[in-house]
C-alpha cells in the first residue's frame, strides 16, 4: 500500500476499499490536514465535491468524464471534499 491518500492509485473496488481505510488512518494521524472533520461537514463537502469534480478534471486537463465514472473518480471526491470549502 502507498505512503499517503494522495498517492495511492485506487484502480478496483479493492483498491477502493484499501484507499478507504487509508482515508481513515490519516483522518486520525492528521486532523489538521482535514477541512471538515465532522460528519454533516464532511458529506457536505462530499456532495459540494462530486458537484463540481468535473471543473478539477477539465482544470487539470485530465481526460476524465465525471459522468462516466470509475472507482478512482469515486477517490478523487472522497480526497477533495477532505479540504473542500
Amino acid at each position: 500500500m502507498n505512503d499517503t491518500v494522495n498517492d495511492f492509485k485506487v484502480t478496483d473496488r479493492q483498491t477502493f476499499i484499501e484507499f478507504l481505510e487509508l482515508l481513515r488512518k490519516d483522518f486520525g494521524d492528521n486532523p489538521e490536514n482535514w477541512e471538515n472533520k465532522t460528519l454533516p461537514d464532511f458529506l457536505e463537502a462530499l456532495s459540494a465535491y462530486a458537484e463540481d469534480i468535473q471543473g478539477y478534471y477539465d482544470n487539470m486537463k485530465l481526460n476524465v468524464n465525471a459522468d462516466k465514472p470509475d472507482w478512482s473518480t469515486f477517490a478523487d471526491i472522497f480526497k477533495g471534499a477532505k479540504i473542500y470549502e
